[in-house]
């Protein structure tokens, strides 16, 4: 017979042996209220689209595994700020990897823990049975971090810990064994708005509730367009954005960097603009693979990384924004190209769309560089 708390302090014990940060438990009980939350995102269409569909999946723990008793809820803690971080300068340009995609894909990271963890269960229970996942598993992991008592669920829906702020990645494990369950966290957000009233596209609709198809992190993932009036928003963030958490008080002087694997290294997460453009995708893999930001290809990147110049008004770009509207096969990047040289404006930049526009043959992309044209044409006017 297994002594169920016994084993649940020997498994806290090893958790910090081999770095989880935090290890909570809570019941398979199923998430009630977030049921009802899901499905209003669902209706209001607030959803990224990268989420589990089946709301009953996401809500119901004992579908995902036969006799689910409990759940393991571990927190990994990644650092805010980089040493020696490289400075953009005129001609050379940087964007910006966001901290969560800062070192070693977190995914990888935290399935490693997770798998350590389940082997030791394995080897006090052998016929236990687990099941774990990262981010991308049904379960919501900030759900089942606040009811295991990781932390408390802020209102720009990360979960803050007290040791760590909201700079944790979380990660569980649904399990057959009746652990005794932690209490949550009481709210501490109290009536502080900063994160909604920092997010730059209004994301944030209110506390708790996001539109994740304004979300920034969202839109700098998407394979498609960014609609045009997120583009100037987003900045020179290539993957991610951290405002809301950059803001908040409860991260203030948070910065935690005893976990190796997650150590930035500059020139990945702060590239030079430029360079990103001409990469291949065997030398995107190779420079970028092994980051989080790097799931979705090279393309998305890219993209933002003509935004990134068009921000800057970057007049050194032109030649290469112009071999891009001119060489490339993809409409996406030609579009946001054509886009780039028209918020650059200068006689160069408006040479170059004069000339594609006799040889372009995508419609979108003809647009883009309508709409380029007129904008230049209508600023001549207003300088005149």
């Amino acid at each position: 017979m297994v002594n169920v708390a016994q084993l649940q302090q020997e498994i806290r014990e090893f958790a910090a042996s081999i770095g989880i940060d935090k290890i909570g438990f809570t019941t398979a009980a199923p998430f009630v209220k977030l049921k009802d939350r899901l499905k209003q995102q669902q209706e209001l269409n607030y959803q990224s689209g990268f989420e589990e569909p089946d709301v009953e999946k996401r809500t119901k723990p004992f579908l995902l595994l036969e006799g689910a008793e409990s759940i393991i809820s571990i927190a990994v803690a990644y650092p805010s700020k980089m040493a020696d971080s490289p400075r953009g300068k005129k001609g050379e340009r940087r964007g910006m990897f966001c901290r969560a995609s800062w070192g070693e894909d977190y995914h990888t990271v935290l399935r490693d823990k997770l798998a350590q963890l389940e082997l030791f269960i394995l080897t006090k229970v052998p016929d236990a049975r687990l099941r774990s996942m990262v981010d991308t598993g049904e379960l919501v992991d900030r759900a089942v971090a606040e009811r295991a008592g990781i932390g408390w669920s802020a209102k720009n829906c990360s979960i803050i810990t007290p040791e760590f702020g909201s700079y944790v990645y979380l990660g569980e494990m649904i399990t057959n064994l009746p652990f005794a369950p932690d209490r949550a966290m009481e709210d501490q957000c109290l009536d502080c708005t900063l994160c909604l009233d920092a997010c730059p596209t209004g994301a944030l609709i209110q506390p708790g509730q996001l539109n994740a198809q304004r979300c920034i992190a969202f839109l700098t993932q998407t394979k498609q367009p960014v609609p045009e009036e997120f583009r100037q928003k987003i900045g020179n963030r290539l993957y991610g954005c951290d405002t809301c958490q950059t803001v908040c008080p409860k991260n203030k002087g948070m910065n935690h960097t005893h976990q190796p694997a997650f150590t930035p290294e500059p020139e990945r997460v702060k590239p030079l603009l430029l360079s990103l453009l001409s990469l291949s995708n065997r030398q995107f893999k190779e420079q970028y693979g092994h980051m989080s930001g790097s799931w979705r290809g090279k393309n998305p990147i890219q993209r933002n990384a003509l935004i990134a110049l068009a921000h800057f008004k970057d007049e050194s770009a032109i030649p290469e924004l112009g071999r891009l509207v001119r060489e490339d096969a993809r409409p996406m990047i030609r579009g946001t190209a054509v886009w780039a040289l028209g918020r650059i404006g200068t006689e160069p930049a408006e040479e170059i769309l004069q000339k594609v526009s006799q040889i372009e043959q995508d419609e979108a992309v003809i647009a883009e560089i309508n709409k380029a044209m007129k904008q230049l044409s209508s600023n001549q006017k207003k300088e005149v």
